[in-house]
């Protein structure tokens, strides 16, 4: 094998990795925005004794992450 074909397999390879860190990296992002939404609008939540308030901004900090990860997406993904 000469360096060039080297060269490519290593950059196909890298590829598939990209593509997967970014896949995973979307449905993180949809899952900071439903769990922030599912803070923000279940009343009643079981299992967690927060006041509604505590939820309210726990559930806002979780969709401005979730923007922050949507910025960083679009960057990452400029360079596949």
């Amino acid at each position: 094998m000469n360096s060039k074909e080297e060269n490519q397999q290593i950059v196909q390879q890298k590829s598939w990795v990209k593509r997967f860190v970014f896949f995973v990296g979307i449905l993180f992002l949809l899952l900071y925005i439903v769990l922030g939404g599912i803070f923000i609008f279940w009343k009643d939540m079981p299992y967690f004794d927060l006041s509604y308030n505590q939820r309210l901004w726990f559930g806002i900090i979780l969709w401005v992450y979730s923007v922050i990860r949507f910025f960083r997406i679009l960057s990452q993904r400029k360079d596949l």
